[in-house]
C-alpha cells in the first residue's frame, strides 16, 4: 500500500491534527507559507494528492480513490481523527473522505468547490501542458514559452512551472502524472460527489471573484453537508488562500477555535 508524501509542521503538538489538501495541478508546497503558520498552533500535513507532487503516480483517480489515500495516510500516522482541509480536487477529495470515513473526521473545511459535477474546463491547460516536447526544452523559460502560447495568465504558467523538475535521466520533467490526470479528468472533476452525508461541522470557503460555488449551489451543498457554513473571501478568485492569505488564516483559524 502506498502512503501519499506530505511535510508536517507542529508535529510535536497534541490537540487534532489538520491535513492539507491542494487542487489539480498543484502540490503541497503551495501550502507552505499557510502551513508554518497554523502548524504554530496545532500539527498541520500538507500532502501531495496522488498523481501530484512527491506521490505516488497510479491509473487510477476516482474520488473514491483520493478518500481512501486520506484513510490509508491517517492509519500509516496513527491519525484516529483530523480535521481535513481541500481546495478544488483536493475540497472534491475531503467531501468523498467525509462521507466515506465520518468517524475520522473532526471538522470539515472546503475550499472554493462545492460537491456537484463540473463541466471540462481545463481542456486550454492540458493542451498547453502536453505540447510541452521535453526531449527539445532545456530550461523553464523554454518551457514558459511554450505553455505562453496557449495560456495568455502568466500566474497560471507560473504556477504549472512550479511543478518541473530534472529527473534521473537529466531532462526536465512534470511532476504530476499528465497522462493519468489527463486520460481521468471527467472521472474526478465532471462527476459529482457520491451522494451520502456528511453530519461534521463543515466550512465552504469561496472566493469572492470566483464562480467555482454560485449561490444556487447551496441546496445541494445543505443536503449532503447539513452544517455546513459558506464564507465569502473578499478579494480573491479561485486560489483564495493564495489571492488573500491574511483573511483566508482567519477564517480557518475562526473555525478550528484557534483564535
Amino acid at each position: 500500500m502506498e502512503i501519499l508524501h506530505s511535510k508536517i509542521f507542529g508535529e510535536n503538538l497534541t490537540n487534532t491534527p489538520l491535513l492539507v489538501f491542494h487542487g489539480l495541478f498543484g502540490m503541497l508546497d503551495n501550502w507552505g507559507s499557510f502551513g508554518k503558520d497554523l502548524g504554530e498552533l496545532l500539527p498541520v500535513h500538507l500532502l501531495d494528492l496522488r498523481n501530484h507532487g512527491r506521490s505516488f503516480h497510479s491509473e487510477n483517480m476516482s474520488h473514491d480513490d483520493l478518500a481512501d489515500d486520506i484513510a490509508n495516510y491517517m492509519a500509516h500516522y496513527g491519525i484516529e481523527k483530523a480535521h481535513v482541509l481541500g481546495h478544488s480536487l483536493g475540497g472534491k477529495a475531503v467531501m468523498q473522505f467525509a462521507i466515506k470515513y465520518p468517524e475520522k473526521v473532526d471538522k470539515l473545511i472546503v475550499v472554493d468547490i462545492s460537491p456537484k459535477a463540473y463541466p471540462p474546463h481545463h481542456q486550454g491547460v492540458i493542451k498547453a501542458l502536453e505540447s510541452v516536447d521535453f526531449n527539445t526544452v532545456n530550461s523553464r523559460s523554454e518551457v514558459e514559452a511554450v505553455l505562453n502560447q496557449y495560456i495568455p495568465d502568466k500566474p497560471t504558467i507560473q504556477f504549472l512551472t512550479k511543478n518541473l523538475y530534472w529527473d534521473d535521466n537529466k531532462k526536465l520533467n512534470w511532476r504530476f502524472n499528465l497522462k493519468t490526470l489527463s486520460e481521468k479528468y471527467t472521472e474526478f472533476v465532471s462527476n459529482a460527489i457520491k451522494f451520502g452525508v456528511f453530519e461534521g461541522d463543515t466550512l465552504f470557503i469561496s472566493g469572492e471573484k470566483s464562480n467555482y460555488i454560485l449561490p444556487q449551489d447551496e441546496y445541494a451543498i445543505k443536503q449532503q453537508f447539513p452544517k455546513a457554513k459558506i464564507i465569502t473571501v473578499k478579494n480573491a478568485a479561485h486560489w483564495v488562500q493564495a489571492d488573500n492569505p491574511v483573511e483566508f488564516a482567519k477564517v480557518v483559524k475562526e473555525f478550528l477555535g484557534l483564535n
